[in-house]
């Protein structure tokens, strides 16, 4: 028979997750929004957290519990469920730790940090990222077959979530390294320093004043630039 009521809170964790993280724009953010939506949303989680491995950089870790985030933390010890998920590419469930061995020094401070069963799902980011999402919980026997589907599916919407976010976040800073170049341009920096003097605002939205100019006007940017230039430098008539 089908869990109508789990069905139902997965649905609406997914949808809530999606609308949680569809416009940010940092991997580090999006990650600590998804532990506040799973701990929030999923019945009989206490907190959730997330180990990231990024090629070339420290393991990250986001906690929905900061008094708890050492459970996802790799600096103290790579033997955690969260890494043989990863390693293994499967879920990994614990339902009660006072009768688990595989991970004895975590355990251990698990249960003295009060968590007594933990699942953990990988979650494939893209070629750079890899991770695992955590659901811990503080009563034994608290995580069933349905918490497993539930982590199984948002670990692969979780997944697909960030991966966006890491491409808005490449996107944003490929944009910053075109305004860094915009800026040292001659003439387009002699127009963004103009109306800068005029308008009291940032270098950045005196170029979005300019970008919009040049939309409005159909012609190109160094184009607009040039006449704001010549305007401004022309003699005034006496």
């Amino acid at each position: 028979m089908i869990d109508t009521l789990g069905v139902l809170e997965t649905a609406a964790l997914l949808r809530e997750l999606t609308a949680g993280l569809i416009a940010v724009t940092d991997f580090d953010e999006a990650l600590s929004r998804l532990v506040r939506i799973a701990r929030d949303a999923v019945p009989e989680v206490d907190c959730c957290g997330f180990t990231a491995l990024r090629a070339g950089e420290p393991a990250g870790v986001a906690a929905s519990d900061p008094a708890r985030a050492e459970l996802d933390d790799l600096r103290h010890g790579p033997d955690t469920p969260a890494l043989t998920a990863i390693r293994r590419r499967e879920m990994i469930i614990a339902q009660d730790l006072d009768r688990e061995s595989r991970w004895p020094g975590w355990t251990e401070r698990a249960r003295g940090l009060g968590v007594h069963g933990v699942i953990s799902a990988p979650v494939d980011v893209d070629e750079q990222v890899i991770g695992a999402i955590n659901l811990y919980a503080e009563s034994a026997g608290a995580l069933t077959t349905r918490h497993q589907l539930t982590a199984m599916l948002l670990a692969e919407h979780a997944g697909l979530l960030l991966a966006a976010v890491r491409d808005r976040e490449r996107q944003v800073a490929q944009a910053g390294q075109l305004d860094s170049a915009l800026l040292e341009e001659g003439v387009v920096g002699q127009a963004v320093g103009v109306i800068m003097t005029q308008r009291g605002c940032t270098a950045p939205e005196a170029l979005d004043v300019l970008r919009s100019a040049a939309a409005s006007l159909d012609i190109p940017l160094r184009e607009v630039a040039e006449r704001l230039v010549l305007t401004v430098s022309r003699p005034r008539d006496n």
